[in-house]
């Protein structure tokens, strides 16, 4: 069985990335929960420890401009499909997280709230938070102005006045109404 869940569906900048996760029986992993309801070192530490026991993980993620092309439903679940392009055997089921699975070649549940209830996709949800805000946190270094290493590209105060100032970023989907509204804004429309 697999676990897959996304981060970043909410954020005006950057991708969503997708993780899906295979646990390994016989080597539990304690303290698996919804990746938000985690203390950023605990997700940490738990990144680390999924992907040392796992039988198998991965990431896919799909760009600012394939969500602004797409929407983010749909991105959501390409990157999702993505990841799951990686794995290299057969998988009995996969538990996703939310209302709508992808397209797989296995049997599929979507489960809401899934991350707080399911190991399986806690440890997706984990796996997916934590590679989300390493990227982010790399992009903090391209454009700082934006306070990425601090919002991670989602809707803060201090991010919502640094596009008005600065306006959006190649990293910034501009299908956001947030962003949409700066760039409106900007051509004096």
């Amino acid at each position: 069985m697999a676990g897959i869940d996304e981060a970043g569906r909410g954020s005006l900048a950057g991708p969503v990335l997708a993780a899906i996760v295979v646990l390994h029986p016989e080597r539990p992993v304690e303290g698996l929960r919804d990746s938000k309801k985690l203390a950023p070192g605990r997700r940490k530490q738990l990144f680390e420890e999924i992907r040392s026991k796992a039988t198998f993980c991965a990431i896919g993620q799909a760009t600012a401009a394939e969500i602004d092309e797409l929407n983010i439903h749909h991105a959501t679940l390409l990157a999702m499909r993505r990841a799951w392009s990686e794995v290299p055997f057969e998988v009995g089921h996969v538990l996703v997280d939310g209302l709508h699975c992808p397209e797989l070649a296995a049997p599929c549940t979507a489960i809401v709230r899934g991350d707080l209830s399911v190991p399986v996709i806690s440890a997706a949800s984990i796996l997916a938070k934590v590679a989300r805000d390493e990227a982010m946190l790399a992009y903090h270094g391209q454009c700082s102005h934006y306070g990425f290493d601090r919002n991670k590209g989602y809707p803060t105060a201090q991010h919502i006045a640094a596009l008005h100032e600065h306006g959006p970023s190649d990293l910034h989907r501009r299908s956001f109404r947030p962003v949409r509204e700066v760039m409106r804004g900007q051509a004096g429309v």
